[in-house]
């Protein structure tokens, strides 16, 4: 590991201090609102293994990364994980990370569950948008309901907190938020509202899934006794308690209540790319200056000068021609 060096900070001065890592693009579902039912995953030999993947994770952490989430497409499916995970809870030990968290549908988690309690990982993102085993089926084109919930149990049971995630699809987040909430809730869990965002071309309209939080929010004030809380994930979700469970409820809301100013956090995907905002096309290829030198000075210099050049805002907008567009690249890819 390299002493510590300054800061990394874009250039509009918001430090950077939280990593999303995607550790494959391939996942065992097929969400309607994430890829296409025949998708084509990039070739295995793009993607870095475990010593590159570590080796960008040091970079950032010489820089002050204090939070790293592991992401995919479902980066439980990626055998290798385990050695990534034992790499960074050496750091976890020294002090130089806060936390490793990470981001499952969940298919994989009871399977995996010790692993990454062993690992340090304390924290888990479970996407769950239905408890009802049909919809779910149909959501995610073929998955087993069963199986995630009884790997969030398998979670629960290894000690590891557990935050649901839900895209908030048009005509199932309304007959489903009830259920989920008191799901999450009653099982210590929070649960956190996620728009849609029109990355990819799934073979779904957006515009038949796209719901605006901000206003299904204040049809939810009409119900349900929401406080403003001072609760933090480290990412961009607003959180209120719900008077009536005691639990936590938070909003992502890019389309409908921009956050990007407070934006703490950059992407990299498996393949070394880097992408200083999810809400852009444009990338920086992280593998010539990873394989530069030892020192790291290469690729430490590269990635400063990527987020001096880090958009102020991301692009996404709210509208049918937005929607309908937006951006090529699939959620898979990073994860969201």
């Amino acid at each position: 590991m390299t002493s510590p060096l300054q800061p990394l900070v874009d250039g509009f001065g918001r430090p950077v201090t939280y990593l999303r890592l995607s550790v494959t693009d391939r996942c065992d579902l097929r969400c309607t609102y994430c890829m296409p039912e025949q998708m084509r995953f990039a070739p295995g030999r793009d993607r870095l293994d475990v010593a590159g993947l570590y080796g960008i994770a040091g970079a950032f952490i010489a820089g002050g990364v204090r939070k790293i989430r592991l992401t995919g497409g479902e980066p439980l499916v990626r055998k290798d994980l385990p050695a990534l995970l034992e790499r960074l809870s050496d750091n976890l030990s020294r002090g130089e990370l806060d936390e490793v968290t990470v981001s499952s549908n969940g298919s994989q988690l009871s399977r995996m569950a010790r692993t990454l309690a062993r690992h340090g990982v304390r924290r888990v993102n479970v996407s769950l948008d239905t408890l009802d085993p049909d919809q779910y089926r149909e959501i995610t084109r073929g998955g087993v309901l069963a199986d995630v919930l009884e790997g969030i149990e398998a979670a629960l049971a290894e000690g590891l907190r557990i935050r649901i995630n839900t895209v908030a699809l048009l005509g199932v987040v309304e007959d489903q938020f009830e259920p989920l909430l008191r799901y999450a809730h009653g099982r210590g869990m929070a649960l956190a509202l996620i728009e849609t965002m029109p990355l990819g071309d799934t073979g779904v309209s957006r515009i038949g899934q796209y719901l605006s939080l901000t206003a299904f929010r204040r049809e939810l004030e009409q119900r349900w006794t929401l406080s403003a809380s001072t609760a933090k994930s480290g990412g961009p979700a607003s959180y209120v308690t719900v008077g009536e469970t005691g639990g936590l409820l938070g909003f992502i809301t890019p389309l409908s209540c921009n956050f990007c100013a407070s934006c703490n956090r950059v992407r990299v995907g498996s393949d070394g790319r880097l992408f200083t905002c999810m809400g852009h096309e444009g990338s920086v290829d992280l593998r010539p200056a990873l394989a530069a030198g030892a020192d790291g000075s290469a690729l430490d210099g590269l990635i400063r000068e990527a987020l001096r050049r880090k958009p102020e805002r991301h692009g996404f907008e709210v509208g049918k021609a937005a929607l309908a567009g937006g951006i090529v690249r699939h959620m898979s890819v990073l994860g969201g």
